[in-house]
């Protein structure tokens, strides 16, 4: 798997990079040397330029690539003012502006480092709600790790079960290619999600489904499946 990560860190050395290097040797089983890692603070002039100019430099485009073109993301940053980090969230703004499907259907692990337990609902007030918005497939797990977490064996426990997660997730979504799936549903999709899917859409959908680059679903809306309310709780009752 070709797992990266994305780090927001800004000391050196960062605990937030460790966290990111700790949960990508999990998920891979690579050392943590081997793990590629993007340190946004060593991006942060080029990423202030693409937002006057519009144009990436060429390092930050390089790691807009590494992203799109991973298997899976790995996104770790501290905790400001109890959310990310405006460079953490400026490094995604200006790579949904070059592509806004640069995350859909990618397996994504959030975490985040802080001084304090207080801040660990970071993880489900922002970062999954900023991934769910860029169409991501955010991993159930999310990691947060207070200054007093290191070395505790309930941030091992974590660390262990979110990587397990992102690794079936990177695994189990289509890899690389096009395909269709036709009808009820019979058929296969081959590759990262280009192609479409064709067929009634079932009992309550439309009468098709397109799946986009990524993995990303849209629902293509068709009112001859609509059923009227009335007559949906006239059935209730009769069948009450």
């Amino acid at each position: 798997m070709n797992i990266v990560v994305v780090s927001a860190g800004l000391s050196v050395p960062s605990s937030t990079r460790l966290l990111g290097e700790r949960l990508a040797a999990a998920a891979t089983g690579q050392a943590p040397s081997e793990v590629p890692v993007i340190e946004l603070r060593d991006l942060a002039v080029d990423i202030a330029h693409n937002f006057t100019s519009g144009f990436p430099a060429p390092a930050l485009a390089a790691a807009m690539d590494a992203v799109t073109g991973a298997d899976g993301v790995i996104v770790v940053t501290p905790v400001f003012s109890a959310s990310y980090s405006g460079l953490f969230k400026s490094f995604f703004d200006v790579l949904g502006a070059r592509d806004r499907e640069a995350l859909a259907g990618k397996p994504v692990l959030i975490a985040a480092t802080g001084g304090t337990p207080r801040h660990s609902l970071v993880l489900e007030h922002s970062l999954r709600p900023l991934f769910a918005h860029l169409r991501a497939v955010v991993v159930p797990t999310g990691v947060y790790a207070a200054s007093q977490d290191w070395g505790d064996k309930g941030l091992d426990a974590r660390i262990d079960r979110a990587a397990g997660e992102l690794a079936a997730l990177a695994g189990a979504l289509p890899a690389a290619g096009h395909g269709t799936i036709n009808g009820n549903g019979h058929g296969t999709i081959n590759g990262n999600g280009n192609g479409t899917v064709n067929g009634n859409g079932g009992a309550a959908g439309g009468d098709a489904i397109r799946v986009t680059r990524g993995g990303a679903v849209d629902d293509k809306f068709d009112a001859r499946n609509v059923v009227p309310f009335e007559e949906q709780l006239a059935a209730l009752r009769s069948a009450g």
